[in-house]
């Protein structure tokens, strides 16, 4: 009899941040798998929603305060068997750094062609919809 990760452990959620035409990744201190850069993201706390998950994990580790708009999608990661929701926010109020050094290495703004240096094995098909119809749209100019 095998036991999913999924039943054990509680979920992750994950916070799709874009600002200024990029998106916000962050590269963990310990790699999961192949995992290197990902988005903002952390354990679903008991009575806690994803979106709600989303927007502590993303203060919490960036500094930055953002509010959750919509779910974009969820599934179990393929990488690292974990059940994941994404969540995409709009940034409020802050600068994003490493506020959590003991679990981020770095933050990055990634633009739209930049993703597949970071993730090179692809997003999960509704976050890539996602940024393609947001990063995807060029930058209007400033009059």
């Amino acid at each position: 009899m095998t036991e999913q990760i999924t039943d054990q452990e509680p979920g992750i959620s994950a916070a799709i941040i874009v600002r200024d035409n990029r998106v916000l990744m962050v590269r963990r201190r310990v790699k999961e798998g192949d995992l290197m850069w990902q988005f903002p993201a952390g354990a679903i706390e008991v009575g806690e929603t994803a979106a709600q998950a989303a927007v502590r994990e993303t203060l919490e580790e960036t500094g930055l305060t953002v509010e959750a708009v919509k779910l974009l999608g969820e599934r179990v990661h393929p990488k690292t068997q974990r059940l994941m929701s994404y969540t995409a926010c709009t940034a409020l109020a802050g600068q994003a750094h490493v506020a959590d050094e003991e679990e981020l290495a770095e933050v990055a703004w990634v633009a739209h062609g930049e993703i597949p240096e970071y993730v090179p094995y692809g997003l999960f098909g509704p976050v890539q919809d996602y940024l393609d119809g947001t990063l995807g749209q060029p930058e209007r100019a400033q009059p």
